[in-house]
This record gives structure tokens, C-alpha cells and sequence, in this order.
């Protein structure tokens, strides 16, 4: 017998029973199920992936999902991703799920299409768009400004007046966008809803000082090492987080996105201090694959990179125990067994599910 993960994935989607008010959610990942979204300050709009208009009053909703693509921004992708998550949680009848694309055609393997007036990414390097880089045809536009509009239209009482909990989530790339995010974007607080943020199997963080771990800062009972690859770092002693000795080589380590040094545009509006104060006390979970331990898939391997930990899982177990203990946060993580660098597989497993569709978000 086929397991319901399976049906999901198979698109038996559209089996569904009406939502009480009669509107069913929107379930394929074509035209008929995006809107644009246009963000203030710029001409430009952004293509959205949805289950639910933004603009239509809906008081059956009581959470909505954002989830973010990763380096091959296949937004329609990720949607399918959300819809099956939302099917195997039962929560598409009231849930909003919004998936955004941030389309480029400016580098190596971004040659996409793009609509009228739609805002255009930054496909590598400092200013791409999963750092919160600008547009690179609406300069005073970054991608967080973005998910900030998108977050404004989601906590807007006279259309969503039962909406009680928002998940930002994102895998790979996008995992690398929501972690900046989360500690950067400056609407959080002003929402009146309570939001979280899934980061899952990004290849690097934003350290927050010039530490990074040491072999110790991974427990032994965790196998996040690079079979064949480079072994962890090694520390001069027993403390899981050292000041990095290889700085005059590696001279751009705690820069930005790795670190919060040369930061400008979104995420150089605000101090050092309110950044780290931001990062502690704003709800997050770290989802990292058991088996996301090699180097493929887009993995980060430049010596900044390299200087959080050989692995995706590597990096993922010492970042959250560096906030959690340096910066007293309370973030949470959890390591999905049999996955790796995967996205459905990721965001369809019975532990992760409750984070993104929370039943109870008080």
C-alpha cells in the first residue's frame, strides 16, 4: 500500500474537501495558483507562489507558511514541497502557504524568463539575493524588503483576522536567507503575529564574532564528518569555540554573510548589538540532515565557509550550539534521520511538520 508521503508526492493533491468557507486552496504549481506581490519603494513586484490570495479577506486561516527556494530558485518546486508538507499535516484548508521565486539571469546557470515589472536578482556573489542583496534593476529593493511586504500583507487583521502563527522556513539557499533573516529583518516585532523561522542544511551562518568551532564543538555521538573529504577543525584545546588561526589567509571570514563585519544595504542598517540581541530572542530551528554530510548540491567550500566546519550537518550542530550558549538563545534543532540534502525529504518528515503548520502557536 502506497504510504501518504508517497500520494503527496504523486499529486493526489486535489482530493481535498472544500475549506469551510467554500474556497478551496489553489494546489498546482502553475499561473492560476501566483499573484504578484508589489513591494514599496520600487517599481518592481515579485512573482508568488500561493494556496490563498493575499488580497481576499479569509477568516478561516489561523497560519500561513513562507517557504523560500534554494540556488535553482524553482519556486514552483518548493511549493509542491509545502503543498505535500500541508497534506500529510492536514492543515492546506487553513494555511496559507506562499512560496516566492527570486528570478536571475545574471550568472552561471541563471538564465530565467522574467514577467512584466519583475524584480531581478543578483544570482552570485556578496549581493546575491539569499544574503538580502539588492535587485539589480531597483538598487534601494533587497530580497528581505521582499519577505518583510510579504509578512505585512500576512498580518493585515481586516483580511486575515484569525491568523495566529507564521513560519518562515527555507532549504540549502534559501536556508541561508532565512537564517540571515532572521536575525536581520526589522518588522518582527511589529507584526502583532507570532512568527518562527525553519532554517534547513544551509552551507554556511553569520557568526557573530571572530569564533569559530573546534572538533569539540560536535559531539562524538553525531557522525557530521566528510567521509573521504576534510576532517573537522582541529582545536589547541578543549574549547568548542576558538578564535580562528588561519585569519591571515583567510581574510574575509568574518565578513558578511559569514560574519557581521562589512555589512551594507538591509543588513547594515542596524548595530552589531541589536543584531545579536535580535538573533537570541526571536524563535528558530535548525532542521539538518543526517546524511547531508558531503560536498554537493551548490555546498559552499570557499575558506570562510570551511572555517564553520567541513560539513552542512557540521556547520548546522556547531551554529546552534554557538547561540545557544555564547548568546543565550533558545533555538532548537533537529537532525531528520535518512535524509540529506533534499527538500521534501526535509520538510514531509513526522517531526518537522509540527513546526511548520504549529497547532498551538501561544
Amino acid at each position: 500500500m502506497l504510504s501518504l508521503r508517497r500520494l503527496a508526492s504523486l499529486g493526489l493533491l486535489m482530493l481535498l474537501v472544500p475549506a469551510p468557507s467554500g474556497a478551496a486552496p489553489c494546489t498546482t504549481a502553475t499561473t492560476q495558483c501566483t499573484e504578484w506581490i508589489d513591494v514599496p519603494g520600487s517599481a518592481g513586484r515579485q512573482l508568488v507562489y500561493r494556496t490563498y490570495p493575499t488580497g481576499t479577506r479569509n477568516p478561516d486561516l489561523t497560519r500561513a507558511l513562507i517557504l523560500v527556494h534554494g540556488a535553482s530558485r524553482d519556486a514552483d518546486n518548493y511549493f509542491r514541497h509545502a503543498l505535500a508538507a500541508a497534506f500529510l499535516a492536514g492543515a492546506l484548508e487553513n494555511t496559507i502557504i506562499l512560496s516566492p521565486r527570486f528570478a536571475s539571469n545574471n550568472g552561471d546557470g541563471c538564465r530565467d524568463a522574467f514577467g512584466d515589472r519583475e524584480l531581478k536578482w543578483q544570482c552570485n556573489g556578496p549581493g546575491r539575493w539569499t544574503v538580502g542583496g539588492a535587485a539589480t534593476d531597483e538598487s534601494k529593493v533587497t530580497s528581505f524588503d521582499v519577505v518583510d511586504e510579504m509578512l505585512r500583507r500576512l498580518a493585515r487583521r481586516e483580511i486575515f483576522p484569525n491568523l495566529r502563527a507564521i513560519v518562515v522556513a527555507g532549504h540549502s539557499a534559501g536556508g541561508q536567507f532565512v537564517s540571515r533573516y532572521q536575525l536581520a529583518n526589522q518588522v518582527h516585532e511589529r507584526l502583532g503575529v507570532r512568527v518562527t523561522y525553519l532554517i534547513s542544511n544551509p552551507s554556511s551562518y553569520a557568526y557573530l564574532d571572530r569564533l569559530r568551532p573546534s572538533a569539540s564543538a560536535i559531539p562524538p555521538t553525531i557522525a557530521a564528518g566528510a567521509p573521504g573529504f576534510s576532517p573537522p577543525i582541529a582545536a589547541n584545546g578543549p574549547a568548542p569555540f576558538v578564535e580562528f588561526a588561519d585569519g591571515r589567509n583567510c581574510s574575509t571570514y568574518d565578513n558578511w554573510p559569514y560574519g557581521l563585519q562589512e555589512r551594507s544595504g538591509y543588513a547594515g542598517k542596524v548595530g552589531d548589538d541589536e543584531l545579536k540581541k535580535q538573533l537570541a530572542a526571536r524563535p528558530a530551528t535548525y532542521l539538518l540532515g543526517a546524511l547531508d554530510i558531503l560536498p554537493l548540491f551548490n555546498f559552499d567550500g570557499s575558506c570562510p565557509a570551511m572555517a564553520q566546519g567541513p560539513t552542512r550537518l557540521a556547520r548546522g550542530v556547531a551554529y546552534a550550539k554557538y547561540v545557544n550558549e555564547r548568546y543565550a538563545a533558545k533555538h532548537a534543532m533537529v537532525i531528520v534521520p535518512a535524509c540529506g540534502h533534499n527538500g521534501r525529504c526535509m520538510f514531509t518528515d513526522n517531526a518537522v511538520l509540527p513546526l511548520m503548520f504549529p497547532d498551538d502557536p501561544h
